[in-house]
């Protein structure tokens, strides 16, 4: 299909704004939205534009509108990766097959995608577009943090994105440049923290010049190699909070541990290693490790996640399949023609299929990992706002078809406030947590109906900006409530009463279908039946899931 026949949500040159209509009638919504059915046209017309109000201005309580969840993954590799091997089509045909709305494709950064394969991806990604029309795919990269790990960069849709992507790759990738060292010992270490500042900074600059109309940052994997620190986190998040969002709870991979399949030293995630120079020497030696597939950073109860929640600013999660190379698949990479390297052309030869199973770690797009973000209408920027708010809930092995959540003053008779949000009360108001759950309603791609077993409530004080940046614990975080859910079925709502003390608060959820649980990491007092990490080469992804929601913040006046 060449560029003049592309429809208009597939054309670059059609702007996000046509993609994204303001104002639209409930019946273009069901139009646009297809598969999303009724649900997302009520949410979408409840949308309505008010002007912002300073915090003291705010009427207590608070009141979001409804909600339609797209579902989608922001970590996906393939050829125009070094050390991936499928093309864009299969990727997003896959995705397709399990459901997502949409994704977003995160070549590593290299010289030859540098010079070469960024742009050549993008006509790729035209091209998956055309073929999958209700997808949204974006075009993103996976930036080597100086001094640091991974992280997802992402824009909307127009006629700069590549522009962008490649000029940021070029003079900001920590690999490229050589500032990857980060270790306590190493001389260039403060300057390479610097420089991953200044990056997020740049990006910054380019989404309020207009240059893009929107740029996300999501930290990957942020403890497979331990070398994020809580500084540079913190770091990240406060150099650019509008674009630099959040992390991965849970990591790809999560096949890597497939009893007998890829090694009996294999951990969910390819969370195998131990700390190296490189690493910051005060995480302990258990958070190499991954908890019911989940980061330990986001999975443990009072840790680092929560430490960051409880100065009050919102820091989202997220999952995703970071496909590379997909378990028990027959496809291999193909061969170079002669004289031909990924730097001198910027993309992998296109797979041949084997008929054998190739060795692999990874789901397919959408096939076990989902993160679900809350949007009032359809499109790129949509979705964009809806991970930017923080209304997101994530799940393992299809576990849940539906979340919607709300914290409301008792006296209010509105929706009240949804996940990222923020409710004001009084102190000693009372306050519930509304939990509605929509239960499975199919075998998922392993032949599983899941069933959720429990939902925890975790809940935790806001002490405002810590003293220590480089601490990595809430001691005032906890469980502090369990609800059995064991046979039921459809959809049900629960509710937890909740009274504001003299403190503000947030409140996060949590669940698994009950199959592999215990203490939590900082023990049974603060989490009685939490993740915990399985043995080594026998994590069955399928037979331990679990979903994890972001929080809701509940701020007490004259607190």
């Amino acid at each position: 299909m060449s560029e003049q026949q592309l429809p208009a949500w597939a054309d670059p040159s059609v702007s996000p704004a046509a993609l994204d209509p303001q104002g639209v009638s409930r019946r273009g919504l069901l139009r646009r939205a297809g598969l999303f059915g009724a649900a997302f046209a009520l949410g979408s017309a409840a949308t309505t534009q008010t002007p912002a109000l300073a915090a003291g201005d705010r009427p207590l309580g608070g009141e979001d509108p409804l909600l339609a969840y797209l579902v989608g993954d922001h970590h996906v590799h393939s050829v125009y990766s070094h050390d991936a091997k499928y093309t864009f089509s299969q990727l997003a045909a896959a995705g397709a097959k399990y459901g997502l709305d949409w994704m977003v494709f995160t070549e590593h950064s290299n010289f030859g995608h540098a010079d070469y394969g960024a742009a050549l991806e993008h006509k790729e990604i035209l091209e998956a577009r055309a073929e999958n029309p209700r997808q949204l795919i974006f075009q993103g990269l996976e930036w080597y943090i100086p001094a640091a790990e991974h992280c997802t960069v992402f824009t909307a849709p127009g006629p700069h994105e590549v522009d962008v992507l490649t000029r940021f790759e070029s003079a900001y990738d920590g690999k490229l440049l050589g500032y990857d060292k980060g270790g306590p010992a190493e001389p260039d270490t403060a300057r390479n923290e610097a420089h991953a500042v200044k990056a997020l900074k740049w990006l910054s600059q380019q989404r309020r010049s207009g240059y893009v109309d929107d740029i996300l940052v999501l930290a990957n994997h942020p403890m497979r190699l331990g070398i994020d620190s809580p500084h540079e986190m913190r770091a990240w998040r406060d150099a650019a909070p509008e674009i630099m969002i959040g992390m991965e709870g849970a990591p790809g991979a999560q096949g890597a541990a497939i009893p007998g399949w890829r090694g009996a030293t294999s951990i969910r995630g390819e969370y195998e290693n131990k700390p190296s120079a490189q690493s910051w020497p005060g995480y302990p030696a258990d958070a190499y490790l991954t908890y019911g597939g989940f980061d330990w950073a986001t999975a443990t109860v009072g840790g680092l996640w929560d430490s960051m929640l409880a100065e009050g600013r919102l820091f989202s999660i997220t999952t995703n399949s970071d496909a590379h190379r997909i378990v028990f698949d027959t496809w291999k990479n193909g061969d170079w023609p002669p004289g031909q390297t990924f730097d001198s052309t910027g993309k992998l030869p296109d797979p041949v299929n084997t008929d054998t199973p190739q060795p692999g770690s990874d789901f397919w797009p959408g096939q076990f990992s989902r993160t679900h973000v809350g949007v009032t209408r359809y499109g790129y920027r949509a979705v964009m706002a809806g991970l930017r708010a923080g209304r997101v809930w994530l799940d393992h092995g299809h576990l849940l078809d539906g979340l919607d959540v709300r914290v409301k003053r008792d006296r209010d008779a509105g929706r009240g406030v949804t996940l990222g949000g923020r409710l004001r009360v009084r102190k000693g108001e009372r306050v519930s947590l509304y939990v509605t759950v929509t239960t499975a309603s199919r075998p998922n791609a392993q032949g599983i109906l899941p069933e959720l077993r429990h939902v925890d409530v975790i809940r935790g004080a806001v002490r405002g900006p810590v003293t220590d940046r480089d601490t990595w614990k809430a001691p005032d975080t906890k469980v502090v409530h369990t609800k059995d859910v064991s046979g039921r079925k459809g959809t049900y709502t629960l509710r937890i009463p909740l009274t504001a003390g003299d403190e503000s608060f947030y409140v996060r959820l949590r669940g698994s279908d009950g199959n592999r649980n215990g203490a939590g990491y900082l023990g049974a007092s603060v989490d009685p039946h939490g993740p915990v990490p399985h043995a080594p080469g026998d994590g069955d992804p399928w037979a331990d899931t679990w979903f994890y929601a972001n929080p809701v913040f509940v701020d007490v006046e004259g607190s």
